[in-house]
């Protein structure tokens, strides 16, 4: 995910999609643990992803 994405999201979007995040994470540390994990890149993958998008909600806050 790009940062462009997450900037064009409303914030009904943004909350959906961390949420989502958040599960998809849960899921791969869960492979990861189990040794079923075959990228585990993917896993830094979503922690910047989830970033991005706190990232955006804080900026949103502290502007509103």
């Amino acid at each position: 995910m790009r940062a462009m994405d997450v900037h064009k999201m409303t914030d009904v979007e943004l909350t959906g999609k961390l949420k989502e995040l958040k599960s998809e994470l849960f899921n791969l540390r869960f492979r990861h643990a189990s040794g079923q994990l075959e990228n585990p890149l993917s896993i830094r993958n979503c922690k910047r992803d989830i970033a991005r998008v706190n990232t955006e909600i804080r900026a949103r806050e502290i502007k509103a």
